[in-house]
């Protein structure tokens, strides 16, 4: 789990180079808002369609070594986007780092179950914080060592990533050995779910809106985040990312929050505090003052990222059997909405100021109250 959530952590913090360096390459190459925007609509659309399919593939033929190519792939994606010259090979380059993310997490989330130890929600957070905290370091480590020199310095990264490759490798020699040799999962029948399939599919589209309520509005900060404060509080390139690491490191200490929590309390209730719960602040956000700014992204990332995991683990309980395909639809949903999100923002940024998307997107957590309608699983019974 440890070294998973390492590899999470270096995945992930190359993938948050691409929006990192978004304010430098939009001055370098012309970019307008839109094409900002189809940047990450790429690579999260890369990611989001091929991890159900991936996810459903190997819950059949487990595959040990998938993590490493993936991994090879995000090497690919760093060089690309060190070199690009044209908005079309930056274009390519999210392309290739989607893809490596889209064979990492779906096998990479069913090997953090299976080492839990019964503590799903604390193996899911413990994973996916590996991720947050990579998301975090990204800004921050652009702003000292791809902002003051180019991003031409992107390509020390891709020894990142030939770290992860080394790291992945041993993990798929273990899963080999202790999992797929002895048929840990491959051969096991598929377990019958506890609600009849009506059901499962009014829960699972609550579900979905929730995460694109969620991830809809993490992707108007985690996108553009920086541009607002430079247009708005004029801070400088370095200060802007150094805020939107805070940001991001909140995210990161929701999320290994909202697991833990899920299995003392019940996962249906992290659920609806946590999206549902942070409306008051996105609402007060686009009138607040830089003092303010910082204090409210804060708190929004945090109580809005201790959602993802309780989703995924009670998506899994609610669909037995299927970890690969539950876990590989929900990272993906998770990013074809922050990306179709992100590219949808950036047009309407074009079009009324940044400044708007803001007072738009703060009534998006209002979609929580869905969460009401989530009936309560066998570990929430009694919650």
């Amino acid at each position: 789990m440890t070294t998973l959530s390492f590899c999470h952590l270096l995945n992930d913090m190359m993938q948050s180079l691409l929006p990192s360096i978004y304010p430098i390459i939009k001055v370098s190459l012309g970019l307008t808002f839109t094409q900002i925007g189809l940047l990450t609509l790429t690579n999260q659309i890369t990611a989001s369609l091929l991890q159900p399919v991936i996810g459903s593939y190997t819950d059949r033929r487990p595959q040990p070594y998938s993590l490493a190519a993936g991994m090879g792939c995000t090497l690919a994606g760093m060089i690309l986007l060190a070199r690009g010259a044209s908005f079309y090979a930056l274009v390519a380059a999210a392309a290739f780092v989607g893809l490596g993310s889209a064979v990492f997490h779906p096998e990479s989330s069913r090997i953090a179950r299976l080492a839990s130890g019964g503590r799903h929600g604390f193996a899911q957070s413990f994973f996916q914080v590996g991720g947050n905290v990579g998301s975090s370091l990204g800004p921050l480590l652009a702003a000292f060592f791809v902002v003051p020199y180019g991003q031409q310095n992107i390509i020390w990264f891709s020894l990142a990533a030939l770290l992860g490759v080394a790291f992945l490798v041993q993990v798929g020699t273990w899963y080999r050995a202790n999992v797929v040799a002895s048929d840990g999962t491959a051969s096991r029948p598929i377990p019958t779910a506890a609600l009849p399939g009506r059901k499962i599919a009014t829960v699972m589209a609550i579900l979905m809106a929730l995460i694109f309520s969620k991830y809809v509005y993490l992707a108007s900060l985690a996108t553009y985040y920086t541009f607002y404060l430079i247009n708005r509080f004029g801070l400088s390139v370095q200060s802007a990312q150094f805020h939107l690491f805070l940001f991001l490191a909140a995210v990161a200490a929701g999320t290994l929050i909202g697991g833990p929590i899920g299995d003392r309390f019940g996962r249906r209730r992290v659920i609806l505090v946590s999206i549902l719960g942070v409306l008051p602040f996105t609402l007060a956000l686009p009138h607040a003052n830089l003092f303010w700014t910082r204090i409210l992204t804060m708190i929004i990332g945090m109580i809005l990222a201790s959602a993802f995991s309780a989703i995924v683990v009670y998506a899994q309980e609610l669909v037995p059997g299927r970890v690969g395909l539950i876990s590989g639809l929900f990272f993906g949903v998770a990013f074809g909405t922050a990306g179709i999100g992100a590219a949808i923002l950036g047009k309407l940024a074009d079009q009324t100021g940044i400044a708007f998307v803001y007072e738009l997107c703060a009534f998006l957590p209002a979609i929580g109250i869905l969460a009401l309608w989530l009936p309560k699983l066998e570990h929430d019974k009694g919650m």
